[in-house]
């Protein structure tokens, strides 16, 4: 892929973007509130486990 092609298909996708709407924005920011949540999650899950198990088994 050249340059040139490479700037017109920024230029037709720059074309084609649009500002989401007042609902669309409110959905995409609960939806990654709720990806970064279940992560966190999964991370003191995870942090709980291993202060568990290394009372357990101290080394």
């Amino acid at each position: 892929m050249g340059f040139i092609s490479f700037m017109r298909s920024c230029l037709r996708l720059l074309r084609l973007a649009r500002k989401p709407g007042r609902s669309e924005l409110w959905q995409t920011i609960k939806i990654c509130s709720a990806g970064i949540l279940v992560i966190g999650l999964i991370g003191f899950v995870i942090k709980l486990l291993s202060a568990f198990i290394s009372t357990i088994f101290p080394g």
